[in-house]
């Protein structure tokens, strides 16, 4: 390990010369005695080789052979193996940033394509190039809601990943934005700046969706759900937010993902984030750069629409290539199989007396039991993972294309 220790004892006594300290400790003496950590009562070091073997040990220990019912969020999806195999090609493995762009349009390239997909998916007219995943989208679509209405209370459903409302409530609570939580959509919310959905919900029901009155609406989608489903601008959403982990990203337990934010076209300037436009360079050859810089890298601080300063591009990258290998044949076929699988088991599950809480979903719905922990440890035993607790009774299910009928078949009999 000493190879890649920089200074040695010489040179840390020179800096120290230099900055008028006479120790290391000296360094420190400002951070009270209390509050330091004495030892870390570390194991003894061990080399590159010893530690590749107690790695691959600890490893051996996973278990990997679960069958998967998993959801809230995360869901087991088919993967294209040239996906990995793509996303490395030196186009896209290149050290510069986007902001080079003589020397980065491969990168450019994929996140205008991204950008195309997501907006003929969504319907909405421009989406930005990914921020950190769903419930970054979800807070920073609302703060972009009351930049555009000049209002600062906004309404949320209570159906939301719970996961995005605690990062709702961290930006909102900064930011001094009053959210209220509700039920039931409004008609009309002409006093708040946005309405907030999520459909599919956190319980994988449907919405039927009415645009409120005087007031902007916000849906956040699973875009995978789209292949089937009518896309959010049909019924009025002005801004759609949503993860892509669905869209070739392994499960990777539970990250990272990648979000991304759409709106309709007279919103263009307050979406934060990055964008991708395509122009022409001075020989007249297609050429793609940056564009409607609103970040606070480029702008003003106070005048920045988000201090996001990347993006998640390789996960970008990963969903594009997924949406062209697939082919929106394959997309939707998917989709398709996902709905399949899901209603295959909820009817089976019905016919062994167990419960479908849900009257409409796609791939996801909550199965009421008497103890949903003996329920879980009853499947775990047969190496089924049967989903996630939401409470002592209730339990969100979730199919994929992946899951197959032997799956459900091993499911039902381990009842």
């Amino acid at each position: 390990m000493n190879n890649f220790l920089v200074h040695n004892d010489e040179i840390r006594a020179e800096i120290l010369k230099s900055i008028g300290e006479a120790s290391i400790e000296d360094l420190f003496k400002q951070i009270p005695q209390k509050a330091r950590i004495s030892a870390l009562n570390l194991e003894n070091p061990l080399s590159e080789m010893e530690t590749q073997k107690q790695i691959k040990a600890l490893a051996k220990k996973n278990k990997t052979d679960y069958i998967s019912f998993l959801g809230a969020g995360v869901y087991n999806k088919f993967i294209p193996a040239c996906i990995s195999q793509v996303a490395q090609r030196f186009e896209f493995l290149t050290s510069y940033t986007p902001y080079q762009p003589e020397i980065s349009q491969g990168t450019l390239q994929i996140m205008y394509e991204f950008q195309t997909m997501i907006c003929r998916l969504t319907g909405m007219d421009i989406s930005n190039a990914t921020v950190y995943d769903a419930a970054t989208a979800c807070a920073e679509a609302i703060l972009m809601a009351v930049r555009i209405s000049k209002k600062n209370k906004v309404l949320a459903a209570n159906t939301l990943n719970p996961e995005y409302k605690k990062v709702i409530q961290t930006y909102t609570h900064a930011n001094e934005i009053e959210v209220e939580w509700f039920d039931e959509i409004p008609q009309s919310a002409e006093e708040y700046a946005c309405v907030l959905i999520q459909t599919p919900d956190f319980y994988g029901e449907i919405l039927e969706v009415e645009k409120p009155e005087n007031t902007l609406l916000i849906v956040c989608t699973d875009v995978s759900t789209l292949s089937i489903l009518k896309p959010p601008a049909e019924y009025g959403a002005d801004i759609v937010v949503g993860d892509v982990q669905t869209l070739g990203i392994p499960m990777s337990f539970g990250g990272p993902h990648a979000g991304f934010i759409a709106c309709r076209e007279k919103f263009m300037r307050q979406i934060p984030g990055r964008l991708a436009g395509r122009t022409v360079d001075a020989d007249g050859n297609q050429a793609f750069c940056l564009t409607i810089q609103t970040r606070e890298q480029h702008i003003k601080r106070e005048k920045a629409t988000s201090n996001i300063c990347s993006n998640q591009a390789l996960i970008g990258l990963c969903a594009t290539l997924y949406l062209s290998l697939m082919g929106e044949k394959g997309f939707r076929q998917a989709g398709y199989l996902s709905t399949k699988m899901a209603h295959v088991l909820s009817k089976k599950l019905a016919d062994k007396g167990i419960k479908t809480i849900n009257k409409h979903f796609f791939n996801e719905f909550v199965i009421e039991v008497n103890n949903a922990d003996k329920f879980l440890c009853k499947l775990k035993e047969n190496n089924i993972i049967g989903g996630v607790k939401l409470d002592e009774k209730r339990i969100l299910v979730a199919a994929t294309e992946m899951t197959s009928e032997d799956d459900i078949k091993s499911y039902i009999e381990a009842l």
